[in-house]
């Protein structure tokens, strides 16, 4: 379930409250439970989505999965619009007219199901406006970025609530303890998934020594430990290597990986960031990494890649960390805080895009890759151009590649935030 998805559902569960012809005779959901139950002909149910097209009283929904689906509004149909994020939308929400909805916009439906359940007619409608969840997101984006840590698990302990994370940039590595209260929402991504609305709900049992996480929340006066308030969890693949092979047909690629001499096998989708490293760029990245590793504060060779989350040594969260369409937008062109270490995400959300047919066999790239199925994972974020850097560090190299994890499609996407 989305994070919009989430809201559309408390909006409607708390508008029912006050007014219980919004939701079905006879249905009740807690919240945060389903949203979207199995119907049989003409029962009751609800959909969550993004509205397709509006002709007349007639919405084609494209919901967060399955077809889509019909939707008849009656005259008699309650229509209110809730903000995102609202805590109360029993007293907050405001009646509107079909007229008001407007393609992107994302609705949550009440009514009678068809016998096909491609149709319904609607008894009510809770819409977040496409605008408001636009600014939303980009509300969220920033506060991640203000507020967010990541990095690799060194040490998990669920009987005392924390789990302690190893942050790497250019300037050298900390350990971050971050503490989850017992309302803190955690989520665990899924193996084939690159993005955030596929995360589900989890507990801090699932997540082990060697894993990636990014958590929000606020940080202590010496930056040492983080009262987290959202935690997300996954485990990724980090690859510097060079390319054995391309297959556009498949939109796959073979890497001999340089550090574990194994062929790593990634899928390239339309979520996978692909970057070409242009090559003034490249060198002073990797003489960066030669005098840091010459310096002793790179990656021992070969111990297990340390992701760069954008955090410096600095207590104050770093506003960086995450890269072009992830967790934190980019604030700083350089990278990093004022007088910090430069941010490697940071600098990558500033090339340009590049694809798979730009990757030819004997390119060094480097890449972060989810673990995937059947010994293919699907790439989240691969660059090129890297042969300095592998030349100089190619511990370092995998150590820069932190999962940018995305917070999910924009509302122009159909996914919400």
């Amino acid at each position: 379930m989305t994070t919009t998805s989430r809201l559309l559902a408390i909006a409607l569960c708390a508008a029912s409250a006050a007014s219980p012809h919004l939701l079905p005779d006879g249905y009740a959901m807690p919240f945060g439970e389903q949203t979207q139950p199995a119907a049989g002909p003409g029962a009751a149910t609800r959909r969550i989505g993004a509205i397709k097209a509006i002709n007349g009283t007639a919405i084609t929904l494209t919901p967060d999965s399955g077809p889509d689906i019909q939707v008849t509004v009656p005259d008699t149909a309650r229509i209110i619009r809730v903000a995102p994020g609202e805590k109360d939308p029993k007293a907050n929400s405001t009646p509107i007219r079909l007229d008001d909805l407007q393609v992107g916009d994302r609705i949550l439906v009440a009514g009678k199901a068809s016998d096909d359940n491609l149709s319904l007619v609607a008894s009510s409608v809770v819409a977040m406006k496409r605008s408001d969840l636009e600014a939303r997101h980009q509300q969220d984006l920033q506060d991640w970025q203000k507020r967010g840590v990541g990095g690799l698990v060194s040490a998990v302990d669920p009987a005392a609530g924390t789990v302690t994370i190893s942050v790497a940039s250019f300037a050298g590595k900390k350990n971050i303890v971050i503490r989850a209260s017992s309302a803190a929402v955690i989520r665990r991504y899924a193996p084939d998934s690159v993005k955030f609305d596929d995360a589900k709900r989890s507990t801090l049992q699932e997540v082990h020594p060697g894993d990636q996480v990014r958590a929000r929340g606020d940080r202590s006066a010496d930056g040492s430990e983080l009262a987290a308030e959202e935690i997300v969890s996954g485990s990724f693949r980090n690859v510097a290597g060079t390319v054995n092979s391309v297959d556009a047909s498949s939109s796959t690629l073979s890497v001999q990986d340089l550090l574990s001499k194994k062929t790593v096998l990634v899928k390239v989708t339309a979520d996978s960031q692909v970057r070409h490293l242009p090559p003034e760029m490249a060198q002073r990245i990797a003489a960066r990494l030669k005098g840091a590793a010459a310096g002793g504060t790179a990656a021992a060779s070969g111990a297990a890649p340390s992701p760069a989350s954008g955090q410096t040594a600095s207590p104050s969260p770093s506003p960086g960390g995450m890269a072009e369409g992830g967790m934190g937008a980019r604030g700083n062109s350089a990278g990093g805080h004022p007088g910090g270490a430069p941010d490697f995400q940071q600098m990558l959300s500033h090339l340009p895009t590049s694809s798979l047919a730009d990757l030819h066999k004997g390119d060094a790239v480097i890449l972060v890759s989810t673990e995937g199925t059947a010994g293919v994972g699907t790439a989240i974020q691969l660059v090129s151009g890297v042969e300095p850097i592998l030349q100089s560090a190619p511990n370092a190299a995998q150590a820069m590649m932190l999962a940018p994890w995305s917070l999910g499609a924009a509302p122009s996407d159909a996914g919400g935030p």
